[in-house]
């Protein structure tokens, strides 16, 4: 069962994406995923087996410039994950369709995502959705004196 998640599932939601964004804790993605639960150009959506949360989506809206697009707002897939023992039975493409539903009632008439290049299973993932790659990039930083 997909439902749109709830204030009172944030905690669900950061012990099932903590797996996924490792570097950051329970702690600190319960806070975020209470931020993005109460705005209005977010939502993240969460996948039960019976009672037991298995799978998360997070989309939103970006209204800066997102590479490959011409519109604004374009939705956004923002992170996904399924728990290893409930992949390859559909859920991940059930979350990314309610995200993408979820964008149309937005207005939106487009959707975009990004993955990093090591990340072969997230870009299979995204080829077999029907996404389009649009772009390659390699991001610098470094630190000023």
């Amino acid at each position: 069962m997909i439902k749109k998640a709830s204030i009172a599932e944030c905690r669900e939601l950061a012990q099932l994406a903590v797996k996924m964004w490792k570097s950051h804790t329970i702690e600190e993605l319960t806070k975020e995923f209470e931020e993005i639960v109460n705005s209005k150009e977010a939502a993240c959506f969460i996948t039960y087996d019976n009672d037991i949360p298995i799978a998360f989506a997070q989309c939103g809206l970006r209204h800066d410039y997102v590479e490959g697009t011409e519109s604004s707002p374009v939705g956004y897939l923002e992170g996904i994950y399924v728990d290893e023992r409930y992949r390859k039975q559909g859920n991940a493409k059930a979350l990314l369709q309610e995200c993408e539903s979820w964008a149309r009632n937005m207005n939106c008439v487009e959707f975009a995502s990004d993955c990093e290049l090591p990340n072969e299973d997230s870009l299979k993932f995204h080829i077999s959705m029907g996404f389009e790659e649009a772009n390659r990039i390699i991001c610098f930083t470094k630190k000023l004196q």
